[in-house]
């Protein structure tokens, strides 16, 4: 009895690395000698701008480059862990139904103790034997003798694919329909009845090429045939499964007619790997409390505030919730409960958080763009929002089409017909376009805002040495800010492309994008730590300054500045001082 090990590092050992690592890391962080203290506190991100409070600048830091170093160091166990998902082989057995499906069970295994009675090898057997097409079976044990599944596999994707010999007279046709009678059964032992999960009368469009001359001397030779889908199961909660596959012919109908000569019937069986889920799962449970904590202590500091809530702030605690939403391991009751339905949920949160970070990028810099009298109306945006749940619509009625027919027949597949493949290659490309076309957007929105803070520079040679040098410091770390979101835009336009090519892979063949663990985990932990970064850098400071606060000695700016430079994030103008700059309001 084996099953899948995690084949990545001794978690304790790496993880005991990683604590000397963190110690070290404090250690340096007192000395400012690591590179983000000396970027971020000494000139790249805005300390006494977002927060006010120098300490507590220091400890968010410090704890968002510890979870950085947690989550993306290459020592960290994610790194070491196997790909995502692994590809098994099986070749058909074909067995023969002696008794006209009068057996004591209807079940044909292809080894072990009750295996089918007969079996042959060739189809040519079957012509000398007179055993007719519609009594063959092929017969395909899932996994391999001696092995068995996993529920840490958590899905199991099985594509198709003939291996059909050319004949003289029996070619394929152009256009040619293979019917398939399916029948998919589990066990969890090796001992009891097998149980039916799911039978079907499934149709798929052979797509073949014979490149060799078609002649005597061809004969024998095999098409070259494309991977149909075949199943997807959105669990694995079962240790074995058996599938077995009829081609039924009949002459009248024009059922299984001119397809060709069949050789033999692969399957290829794609699951993700224990080793990775664990990963996986480690990561959402250790950052669902983190990010759950923060967000609730960045709501108590809003409502802290005498003035309500601004737009802006409204939506990066809406960004948190979902950011929380995607987090909840959920996937842990996956191991103990047949949820076939998790991943149409995973897909639904998915697209979720995807439509709320889009629709923040676009008011995080809109807000920076508006004059006051525009800022903090949701309705200015609708323009840019509505087409993005639009788009999120469209992908989740995309995917109930195939994930949610699924629930009740594992074998449906929308890339199974013409029109089906044609409307998903279709969809699948306009998303990607879009993807790309807001992105652009995005960057027009950004140099948009640069060229606002940049026109306030006009200003800053009037202004006094420390009152200057503080707006420079501020417009500096404001547009460091602006490329990271950049950074962190175009990186998630890649993943959401890469994953709908890497989805489709199996399905149309042709395209063929490897994403390996590092991959799926630097994405999903950048997300993290940006929402975190967000959080951290908006949440207003809990000083309330007044003119008391900051006297002429300290600034060395005169009465006037320094009335307008206390205007910060206490007060009604915004949550940060380059809120209030970035306005056309300020300019004026």
């Amino acid at each position: 009895m084996a099953t899948e090990s995690w084949e990545g590092c001794n978690f304790y050992s790496c993880c005991g690395q990683l604590y000397l690592e963190r110690l070290l890391l404090r250690e340096k962080c007192r000395r400012k000698q690591l590179f983000f203290e000396e970027w971020f506190l000494c000139g790249a991100v805005p300390v006494d701008f977002f927060f006010g409070s120098a300490s507590m600048v220091k400890r968010a830091e410090i704890w968002t480059s510890e979870l950085h170093r947690f989550l993306i160091s290459p020592k960290f166990c994610a790194y070491e862990a196997p790909s995502p998902t692994s590809g098994v082989s099986y070749l058909a057995t074909k067995c023969v139904d002696v008794k006209k499906h009068h057996q004591k069970s209807k079940w044909f295994m292809p080894w072990g103790p009750n295996q089918c009675e007969k079996k042959i090898q060739k189809f040519s057997e079957a012509m000398q034997q007179q055993i007719g097409a519609n009594d063959i079976v092929f017969a395909i044990h899932v996994p391999h003798q001696s092995l068995e599944m996993s529920s840490w596999f958590q899905f199991l994707l099985v594509v198709l694919q003939f291996e059909i010999e050319f004949q003289i007279g029996n070619e394929i046709s152009e256009g040619a329909v293979v019917t398939l009678d399916v029948s998919l059964g589990y066990r969890d032992d090796r001992f009891s009845e097998w149980t039916e999960m799911a039978h079907s009368f499934e149709s798929r469009k052979l797509n073949c090429n014979f490149s060799s001359p078609k002649h005597h001397d061809s004969q024998g030779q095999l098409y070259d045939c494309d991977l149909l889908p075949f199943m997807e199961l959105g669990s694995v909660a079962h240790k074995y499964y058996l599938i077995n596959i009829r081609l039924p012919v009949n002459e009248k109908k024009n059922i299984n007619m001119k397809i060709g000569k069949h050789k033999d019937l692969r399957l290829v069986g794609i699951h993700q790997n224990g080793g990775f889920t664990r990963v996986w799962f480690a990561m959402k449970t250790f950052l669902t409390p983190s990010i759950l904590i923060i967000m609730i202590w960045y709501w108590r500091r809003i409502t802290m505030m005498t003035r309500p809530p601004v737009l802006l702030e409204k939506v990066i605690f809406a960004l948190g919730i979902s950011m929380t939403f995607i987090n909840i391991p959920v996937e842990w009751f996956s191991i103990g409960f047949d949820w076939t339905w998790m991943l149409l949920f995973g897909d639904i949160r998915q697209g979720i958080f995807y439509a709320m970070l889009l629709s923040f990028w676009i008011i995080f810099c809109g807000e920076h763009l508006m004059d006051q009298n525009e800022r903090n109306r949701l309705s200015v945006y609708l323009k840019q929002i509505v087409p993005i749940g639009f788009g999120s619509f469209c992908l989740f009625i995309f995917d109930l089409c195939e994930r949610g027919v699924q629930l009740t027949n594992p074998f449906y597949s929308i890339w199974a017909t013409d029109v089906g493949t044609e409307l998903a290659m279709a969809f699948i490309i306009v998303a990607g376009i879009c993807a790309c076309l807001y992105f652009f957007f995005l960057c027009f929105m950004v140099f948009q805002v640069f060229r606002n803070i940049s026109g306030k520079r006009c200003s800053l040679p009037a202004m006094s040495k420390a009152r200057r040098l503080h707006y420079e410091g501020l417009i500096f770390r404001f547009k460091f800010l602006m490329l990271v979101t950049l950074t962190c835009a175009a990186m998630t336009i890649v993943f959401f492309i890469i994953s709908q090519v890497n989805e489709g892979h199996w399905k149309w063949g042709e395209y063929i994008v490897q994403v390996n663990s590092a991959f799926f985990t630097g994405i999903y932990g950048m997300w993290n730590l940006y929402v975190v970064a967000i959080m951290f850098l908006y949440a207003p400071s809990h000083k309330c300054y007044s003119d008391a606060d900051q006297s002429n000695g300290d600034l060395g700016v005169s009465g006037g500045e320094e009335l307008q430079l206390t205007t910060t994030i206490t007060h009604a103008d915004g949550p940060t001082e380059i809120y209030r700059l970035a306005g056309k309001e300020a300019q004026e």
